[in-house]
């Protein structure tokens, strides 16, 4: 009696899925599929926490929270400041709208948080040294549309970054988040095993030595050596294990023969477009995002051209990373 016979096909009486009861499953090619069970726990944690000096809406399952109730523009509270650095640490990132910050009033709102770093290749363009300035037109295709955090070639990478949207196009130009904590709670446990203590090489040149002179490459290199970090990290805050790898910067997984380190490298970097990890944030002018650079890695979707997109990033130095 379990299926239904007609002319055309097997209809059973039962969804297929049924009998699977809420197990994830690798189907052909590594590709999982089922209920990401593991985000349970953080995503319930997540929807009982209270504010007491804004308001918040939930946005993604693990990450991502969109703020509101506050001015950005103006002098805010220790208390309030202290708030949002914890919204922050739970959320992964978080969203403000209707923000119509000068330049000196962006630069203001991310110093508090920490001191702010000078990009070496991206130019500021605003008078504002501290603001990167990223203006796509016809002429100046986005090519950030790929999983990274920000600057793993420093030795210390940045803590966090605040992006505010100048001019945004009607449709299209939003920016994905990915949660590393929960992308290495969903690896397997012998994925876990082999990648604990080790460490990848995290290096400039792979996005940037182009832009770089000829005749200033050793300067520069001097200036930026490759760097080492632990492959999985711990959240200085926290205390939450992130996936710590992005194929825009990082060169190797040291100590394993290079076939090795590609394979295993692609599979923790694919870790990041697993859509049930993610929260997708559709701009609108003044609107900010402020992520933990540690905690998620973005992806600016380029679906825009040739529309204008202009935004300006401060970025807040952070720590070097630890296992």
């Amino acid at each position: 009696m379990g299926i239904v016979m007609t002319t055309e096909q097997l209809v059973p009486e039962r969804d297929p899925s049924a009998s699977l009861g809420a197990t994830r499953r690798t189907m052909a090619g590594g590709l999982p599929v089922g209920p990401a069970t593991h985000l349970a726990e953080e995503r319930e944690r997540l929807a009982k926490l209270t504010w007491a000096n804004f308001d918040v809406k939930q946005l993604g399952s693990t990450l991502g929270a969109e703020i509101s109730g506050v001015d950005l523009r103006n002098d805010l509270s220790a208390e309030t400041i202290a708030e949002i650095q914890k919204a922050l640490d739970d959320y992964k990132v978080i969203f403000f709208r209707n923000q119509p910050l000068t330049s000196d009033q962006h630069v203001a709102f991310a110093k508090q948080f920490g001191e702010l770093e000078i990009h070496p290749f991206i130019p500021s363009n605003t008078g504002v040294p501290e603001l990167v300035r990223f203006e796509k037109t016809a002429e100046v295709a986005g090519y950030e549309n790929s999983w990274h955090h920000d600057v793993t070639w420093r030795a210390a990478p940045s803590m966090g970054a605040v992006l505010h949207a100048i001019e945004v196009p009607p449709v299209g130009g939003d920016t994905l988040f990915s949660d590393m904590g929960a992308a290495y709670d969903g690896l397997s446990d012998e994925i876990k095993s082999t990648i604990d203590g080790l460490f990848a090489e995290h290096d400039f040149m792979m996005s940037f030595g182009r832009t770089v002179p000829e005749d200033r490459k050793a300067e520069t290199r001097e200036m930026f050596p490759i760097v080492e970090h632990p492959v999985v990290v711990r959240h200085e805050r926290t205390g939450r294990k992130l996936l710590y790898v992005n194929r825009n910067f990082v060169n190797k997984i040291n100590g394993l023969p290079e076939d090795e380190s590609r394979e295993l490298l692609d599979h923790l970097c694919d870790q990041a477009a697993t859509c049930e990890y993610q929260v997708r944030f559709q701009w609108e002018p003044d609107s900010i995002a402020f992520w933990d650079n540690r905690a998620v890695q973005h992806y600016a979707s380029s679906d825009y051209w040739p529309q204008r997109r202009i935004m300006e990033r401060a970025s807040v130095i952070g720590n070097r990373p630890t296992a």
